[in-house]
């Protein structure tokens, strides 16, 4: 491998079917590289894909893909297993997923990938994947705060058993979740249809990004949880950084998710801005904006967010103008590239 190895997080609520999506992913060819990371064996429904045990809680999969049991820590299974990927104990793989726990909170295995340096080094989150149960989603959304953080983590969201549901209640669940996670696409997904090996690769060119600056962000929350949108032309970034320390300093534990595409004065093309809870992924520069439009365009998922109030810190902290989508018109990205600035990006 060259550079960290991706880790795609599988999560929903009990019953919503990410071990059902994940055996029939595993049957893709395009993911016979993958290592699978779950809890134990004996809790999902993996055990028709095992083919051959490996050593102690690994065995291997139809196709190639590695499979392990997470009985301890979740930084002490990555580690042995890329150990073992090291000293050819298991097949090479190039990318893992790791479902979580239906009752699990996606911040705190982020922040493990994030926060730990040795991790850091080998591995780097690729995507938080989302799975929603069509029939019982919005109940299961307003009895437990687990599965408002899964939602409102995610990158993209998989509404499974829409077959089951009616009409009008997964078109009722689709715009809950676009309240909860307006920056998640999501996709429909029922036992009959295939799905995409797409769902648990990361998106290097930057596409996903792109639809940041033009999805809509209703300001209307369903419930106490909702997104706030923040919008300005290019900021310096020194500035810029220090307002989004004291930001997660104070309201850390309120922000579910942060995520957005920076304008850096003096810098033509964007930076990645992704964050759960208190904790703010290394900046990533794209190689040019995805709509040929330089905004900087950041979008909060947090619990009781006041966006006038946002807005008004990020105005005082900035110096930028700022904008709810309506009055500010951005810029084009000039065809001379202007000095870059990616060490002061990536402080």
């Amino acid at each position: 491998m060259s550079g960290p190895t991706p880790v795609t997080l599988l999560t929903g609520f009990l019953g919503a079917g990410k071990t059902t999506l994940l055996a029939r992913l595993l049957r893709w060819p395009a993911l016979r590289d993958t290592a699978v990371l779950i809890n134990e064996f004996g809790e999902v429904g993996l055990d028709h894909l095992l083919v051959e045990p490996l050593q102690g809680e690994v065995a291997l999969l139809r196709g190639g893909c590695v499979c392990c049991s997470i009985r301890g820590d979740l930084k002490a299974a990555l580690i042995d297993l890329h150990d073992r990927r090291r000293r050819g104990l298991v097949p090479p793989f190039r990318r893992v997923v790791i479902e979580t726990t239906g009752l699990a909170d996606p911040g705190p295995a982020v922040a493990t990938l994030v926060a730990d340096p040795v991790l850091r080094h080998a591995f780097t989150t690729a995507a938080i994947v989302t799975v929603v149960d069509a029939v019982n989603g919005d109940r299961t959304l307003d009895a437990h705060e687990e599965a408002v953080r899964q939602v409102a983590c995610a990158d993209r969201l998989i509404l499974s058993k829409t077959d089951l549901a009616t009409p009008d209640a997964a078109a009722s669940l689709r715009a809950r979740l676009a309240a909860l996670n307006p920056v998640a696409p999501v996709t429909d997904l029922t036992l009959a249809d295939m799905p995409e090996a797409a769902l648990l690769t990361d998106d290097p060119s930057g596409e996903r990004a792109g639809r940041w600056l033009c999805a809509a962000v209703p300001e209307a929350p369903h419930g106490p949880v909702g997104a706030v949108l923040i919008e300005s032309g290019p900021v310096d970034w020194t500035r810029f950084g220090l307002w989004l320390g004291m930001l997660l300093n104070r309201h850390g534990a309120r922000i579910l998710r942060l995520k957005g595409l920076v304008a850096v004065e003096g810098a033509a093309t964007p930076v990645v801005i992704q964050g759960v809870q208190h904790l703010v992924h290394p900046p990533r520069h794209l190689p040019a904006w995805p709509d040929g439009l330089a905004r900087t365009r950041l979008v909060l998922i947090g619990h009781d967010l006041d966006g006038d109030l946002l807005r008004r810190s990020y105005r005082a902290f900035t110096g930028a103008q700022v904008s709810t989508g309506s009055g500010l018109v951005p810029r084009h990205v000039p065809e001379a590239h202007a000095p870059a600035r990616p060490a002061a990006a990536d402080r």
